[in-house]
C-alpha cells in the first residue's frame, strides 16, 4: 500500500494526474482481498497490483478512460473455473473494484491516512442511490477523535451513518463494502501495526516474537530480569523493556486490537500483569501454564476483586489445543488463537 501511495505521491509533483483502482469486494476467492490498490498515471505507469494476473491490463484500459471522463466507475472482473489459475483469479472468483481519478485532495488524504500515527477510516462513497451522496466522496474518521472528522459524502445522513460505523470498522481493523443511509460505501480503515506484548523473556518467547512478527505485530517484550531479557536471545522483538510488566502495561494500555501474552507462570508476575491487562481494552489476554497454575491465578485475582467476566477473557491454557510441544508449535498455536480471537464471528465460513 505504502509503494502505491508513494507513486501517487511522486506523480503529483511531476503533475502527471493518476487514477486508484481498489478492491472494494471480493466473490468466492481470490489473490488480493478488498483493500488491495494499484494506481495508473496519465503515462500508463502503474503501481501495486489486485490481482497478479492478466486483470491489470484491463484495470489500465479502465483507468486511462477513467481520467479521460473524470467520472469513477464500480467494474467487475468474473473468470470462469477452468481459466481461473491463467488470469490470477483462485476458484474462479470475481473481484469488485472502484476506479476514481485521484484529486488533489483525495491523494492528500490518503497518504495522511496511512502516515497517521492513530486509526484512519478512509470512506468512499461507490454509488450515491437516492441520496446526495457523490460517487468518489471521501470522509476521514479518525478512532477515539484523535483528530476531527473531516470530507463529506454530499449527504448529512449517510456522513452520520459513516461516522456510527466507524467503530466496529476498527475493531475489526478490515475494509468492509455497505450499504450505508441508501449510499454504497467502501470503508477502508488504514491502522497502526498492533502491539503484542510477550510477558517472561522465557524459552517459547523468542519463536512467539518471530511468529507476531509474521502476522504484522509489532513486538514488545517485557521482563525485569535482565539475563534473559536480551536482544541475542529475542532477535525479532521491536522493543525489550526491563521493567515490572504492570507499570509497562499500565502505561501502553493495550488496545482492542493489541494481545498480550503472559508466559511466566509465576503468580508474582502473572497475576499483577494480568490486573493490567484486564484494566485496559486489551483485545486478547493469554497466560501460559498448566490448568493447576492458571487455578491459582483465578483464585488470587478474584481475591483482589476480579469478575467471573473478567476471568472469562484470559485464554488459559494459552494457545489453541494443538497439541503443540516445541516452542515454535507453542508460537503458532498462541498466534492461531490471537488471530481466531480477532476475526470471532467468522470462524467457520469458507466462502
Amino acid at each position: 500500500m505504502n509503494e502505491v501511495l508513494d507513486r501517487i505521491q511522486a506523480w503529483r509533483r511531476s503533475s502527471t494526474p493518476s487514477a486508484l483502482a481498489t478492491i472494494v469486494a471480493v466473490e468466492r476467492k481470490a489473490p488480493r482481498g478488498p483493500g488491495a490498490m494499484m494506481a495508473v498515471s496519465a503515462k500508463r505507469e502503474i503501481a501495486g497490483s489486485i490481482s497478479g494476473g492478466c486483470v491489470e491490463p484491463s484495470v489500465v484500459e479502465t483507468s486511462t478512460r477513467v481520467l479521460d471522463s473524470g467520472e469513477p466507475e464500480l467494474v467487475s472482473f468474473g473468470i470462469s473455473e477452468d481459466d481461473a489459475f491463467a488470469v490470477g483469479l483462485a476458484c474462479g472468483g470475481t473481484i469488485h473494484v472502484f476506479v476514481e481519478p485521484l484529486s488533489a485532495s483525495s491523494a492528500e488524504a490518503l497518504a495522511g491516512a496511512a502516515e497517521a500515527k492513530s486509526a484512519v477510516l478512509v470512506a468512499t462513497v461507490l454509488a450515491g442511490g437516492e441520496t446526495k451522496a457523490s460517487p468518489g466522496a471521501k470522509r476521514i474518521v479518525y478512532e477515539n477523535g484523535a483528530q476531527e472528522t473531516t470530507g463529506s459524502t454530499g449527504d448529512v445522513a449517510v456522513d452520520a451513518a459513516i461516522d456510527a460505523a466507524a467503530s466496529g470498522v476498527f475493531k475489526s481493523g478490515d475494509p468492509t463494502r455497505e450499504a450505508l443511509a441508501g449510499a454504497d460505501v467502501f470503508l477502508q480503515p488504514f491502522i497502526p501495526p498492533p502491539t503484542l506484548f510477550v510477558i517472561g523473556a522465557v524459552h517459547p518467547a523468542a519463536e512467539l516474537c518471530a511468529a507476531g512478527k509474521l502476522v504484522g505485530y509489532h513486538v514488545v517484550v517485557c521482563d525485569p530480569r535482565s539475563p534473559f531479557a536480551t536482544a541475542e536471545r529475542l532477535p525479532a522483538a521491536d522493543e525489550i523493556i526491563q521493567v515490572w510488566p504492570q507499570e509497562l502495561l499500565a502505561e501502553r494500555r493495550p488496545g482492542a486490537r493489541d494481545a498480550v501474552c503472559v508466559l511466566t507462570h509465576d503468580l508474582k508476575f502473572d497475576v499483577p500483569a494480568l490486573q493490567s491487562a484486564l484494566d485496559a481494552p486489551t483485545g486478547y489476554i493469554g497466560a501460559m501454564g498448566s490448568k493447576k497454575t492458571h487455578a491459582g491465578r483465578v483464585a488470587r485475582l478474584k481475591e483482589l476483586g476480579r469478575s467471573d467476566a473478567d476471568l472469562a477473557r484470559i485464554h488459559a491454557p494459552i494457545g489453541l489445543p494443538i497439541q503443540a510441544e516445541s516452542p515454535a508449535e507453542i508460537a503458532v498455536s498462541v498466534i492461531a488463537e490471537i488471530i481466531a480471537e480477532r476475526r470471532k464471528g467468522a470462524l467457520g465460513s469458507s466462502a
